[in-house]
């Protein structure tokens, strides 16, 4: 009889209740709920896609002064013929490219430079939300002193949620 009644304790003993269970459960659900917010992945995705364009920006205006360096100082045909202090959308597009970043220019053809030689950029970067060879969303401007700004067209904000300000992504040299 003795050996019955500790056999049925032992029994008792060796597994977790229903509601046990269930707390358990509850509580490693709000604990990856708690996670997943803190994470944030649409403000993670808007911040590798603003480094991306960061990048390319870099690799562009590296590119642009790399040519110029090659030919004793002289830029890449199709800087030399834009228009000094004024934004162009950069791409193979003849017309549309008329609103570039946000900064309002008459110029509607974009400034192609998929031939400026695959020593300086093997392919022109495209904006990765959305970019295509026609238009990049990406800005060029040359000043009247001969600098050129890179500029990414569209930044987004790096805020929770992806919300907030979008910062400007743009290089000068």
């Amino acid at each position: 009889m003795r050996k019955k009644i500790q056999k049925e304790r032992a029994n008792r003993q060796a597994g977790f209740t229903l509601v046990e269970l269930i707390i358990v459960i509850a509580i490693i659900a709000i604990l990856a709920g708690a996670i997943f917010v803190a994470i944030d992945p649409a403000r993670r995705l808007n911040e590798t896609r603003n480094a991306r364009r960061n990048s390319d920006v870099a690799t562009i205006l590296d590119a642009i002064k790399k040519y110029q360096g090659d030919n004793a100082g002289v830029h890449y045909a199709t800087v030399v013929s834009m228009a000094a202090d004024t934004y162009y959308q950069l791409g193979t597009a003849s017309s549309g490219c008329g609103v570039t970043c946000g900064l309002n220019t008459t110029q509607t053809g974009c400034v192609d430079l998929s031939n400026i030689g695959t020593n300086y950029l093997a392919v022109v970067p495209l904006d990765p939300n959305g970019g295509t060879s026609a238009k990049t969303a990406y800005a060029i401007e040359r000043d009247s002193n001969g600098a050129i700004t890179i500029q990414a067209c569209n930044a987004e904000g790096e805020g929770p949620g992806g919300a907030g300000s979008a910062p400007t992504i743009s290089i000068t040299r």
